[in-house]
């Protein structure tokens, strides 16, 4: 369902940032967990037609709606759109083998890109050059999610889910992080300090619950629970999910919010404007970024934190500037920026984060940290956006996130430096110890 017209022009008043977007957030945020129960209870099939439903529901009245309580209600459709989203991807790891879990991945990721650079570019060229209106391009994409839907009613229904309808396995049930040699470390306190944390040779994630074929819902729930408190007394895990959930907030609120800067910057009514290019190049270079970190060697339970400060602090610099330079071309050149950086960033926490946990301990790990960027959204969201909070100017708004995005970066200076320190401490210690011990 990516392929959808992405409209290079966004020409709204400024009430449409304090009333009606912040809907979105609201219910995405309401609605994330009961779906992510319901999701793996009701097998994923029905969830994916939900959220084929409610794109359709979305787009229709995004072509006749009118009036602000029926935008609200637009965007209360496309939050169940986006709540229900981990259904597809849970979908996948479903229907097939556990060997099969890298590449389907690959797979879907790739899909997912391309769908959403086609949509990007054809919407542009279709405006700038074919001269389509808007109205047209929203017909286009209300074609697509239909077909999409249809589509999602030939799917095979899953006869099994992580956690309601979970399957045994030959494998042992095991509760813990896998470490660098395959595996698992039950004591929370050694999983602190695994030294292979986040080597790359254990990149295929495990599927090692293994609980019975029908457990009481309780069960499931206080399996939840103590999954959840083994993950997170992980040091390493818990650095890299604090930063995915802080930075995945503000990273929403600038998505959500650019293009309203950008008709504040170069309304589309003086010039003609290239929002759907950008939103196009920003993805295929984030892509290539995406890809290229790959190859990149670096010891990240080292440098890990030093490199989110950095690059946290570059992504702050791109949002200041986008917010204060009153050109188009700075603005759209910071968003590129913006959104390489934090893609290759999020790639490398994803990968850190999964590479190391068992299929379902990933799945509660991502929904977890999803929901604490939607808390923190929704709480910047109405404290800053919202007509009921501060309401602030779209520009202003934009260098809070600027300034966010900055204490991202001293926090994690702050952490990373004590890290450091005390692995360097460590070092000398050992070094001193084994001095005395060859005298």
């Amino acid at each position: 369902m990516s392929c959808v017209i992405m409209c290079p022009v966004y020409s709204e008043p400024s009430g449409v940032f304090n009333e009606i977007y912040p809907v979105w957030t609201y219910s995405y945020l309401v609605l994330l967990f009961p779906v992510f129960l319901a999701t793996d209870y009701l097998r994923y099939k029905p969830v994916i037609l939900l959220q084929g439903l409610s794109l359709i529901v979305t787009w229709f009245m995004l072509l006749y709606a009118q009036g602000l309580l029926a935008i609200q209600f637009l965007e209360f459709f496309y939050g169940i759109a986006t709540a229900t989203e981990i259904a597809y991807y849970s979908y996948i790891y479903s229907v097939v083998d556990l060997t099969m879990y890298q590449k389907v991945t690959s797979y879907c990721r790739s899909a997912t890109l391309v769908g959403f650079t086609v949509g990007s570019v054809l919407g542009q060229i279709l405006v700038s050059v074919a001269g389509w209106s808007l109205f047209s391009l929203n017909v286009i994409s209300l074609t697509c999610v239909s077909v999409a839907f249809a589509v999602a009613w030939f799917l095979p229904m899953p006869q099994k889910s992580l956690f309601f309808h979970h399957v045994p396995s030959t494998c042992q049930r095991t509760n813990g992080i896998k470490a660098q040699n395959g595996g698992f470390v039950t004591n929370t306190t050694a999983a602190n300090h695994l030294p292979g944390w986040e080597d790359p040779e254990s990149k295929m994630p495990l599927n090692t619950e293994e609980l019975e074929p029908t457990p009481e819902r309780l069960l499931v729930l206080k399996v939840l629970w103590d999954d959840f408190l083994m993950c997170y007394s992980s040091r390493p895990l818990l650095c890299w999910s604090v930063w995915w959930a802080l930075s995945t907030c503000g990273y929403f609120q600038v998505v959500n919010y650019a293009q309203g800067l950008w008709e504040m910057v170069m309304p589309s009514r003086d010039a003609a404007i290239y929002n759907g290019g950008v939103e196009a190049v920003s993805t295929l270079l984030g892509a290539v970024a995406v890809f290229v970190v790959g190859y990149i060697k670096i010891s990240w339970s080292t440098w890990g934190e030093m490199m989110l400060s950095l690059f946290s602090l570059l992504i702050a610099a791109a949002v200041y500037i986008m917010d204060t330079v009153q050109n188009i071309w700075v603005c759209y050149t910071s968003y590129v920026v913006f959104r390489i950086i934090y893609m290759l960033l999020i790639t490398i926490a994803t990968f850190q984060i999964a590479a190391n946990l068992s299929m379902e301990r990933y799945a509660l790990v991502f929904g977890v940290n999803t929901f604490i960027a939607l808390v923190l959204q929704t709480l910047l969201t109405l404290i800053v956006v919202d007509a009921s909070g501060l309401g602030l100017e779209i520009t202003t708004q934009f260098l809070i996130y600027a300034g966010y995005f900055a204490l991202i970066a001293v926090v994690f200076l702050a952490s990373g430096s004590v890290s450091i320190m005390k692995k360097c401490r460590k070092q000398e210690d050992a070094e001193s110890s084994s001095r005395v011990t060859t005298l």
